[in-house]
Order: C-alpha cells, then structure tokens, then sequence
C-alpha cells in the first residue's frame, strides 16, 4: 500500500500544475500601441498581447489605462478580454 502514495502524489501534483497554467491572467497597465491590422495591443511595459480575430479595438485608445485577461497559447500570449480601468 506505502509504494502507491508517491506515485499516486505525483500524478495529482502534475495534474494541478498543468491546471494552475491554463488558467487566465489578468494583467493591468497603460496602452503604448495598438496595431488593428496585427490585432495586437503593446502595454507601456513592452509586453504584447495578441487578440482574437475581429476583436474591436476601436473604444481603446493609446494612453488609457486597461486591465487585459490573457492566457499563454505556446509563446503567444493571447488576450481574451480588453477593459478600461
């Protein structure tokens, strides 16, 4: 019965990690650029997100402070959501 608890815990804690890394993320900072074409939104930090197809973007403007809610797609970072703060 001892030797199936270790590997029993190890599939459980894999299990939440990769849980823990789906999960989104919200991200709070100042609009530096927005390419409609590219769908993209850079933040005064440099950090870029990617957003979905047809998103509009037009309500945003650069300067306004925005709260963005992302999730890592392979190196992307990809936004789901864009609100003003």
């Amino acid at each position: 019965m001892r030797s199936n608890i270790l590997p029993l815990a190890l599939i459980a804690s894999l299990g939440l990690g990769t849980a823990v890394l789906a999960a989104s993320t919200d991200t709070t900072g100042v609009i530096k650029s927005i390419d409609a074409k590219a769908m993209t939104v850079m933040l005064e930090d440099g950090t870029t997100f990617h957003l979905p197809a047809g998103y509009d973007v037009k309500p945003f403007k650069v300067g306004e402070k925005v709260v963005v809610s992302w999730e890592m797609k392979g190196t992307l970072k990809e936004a789901s959501a864009l609100k003003a703060s």
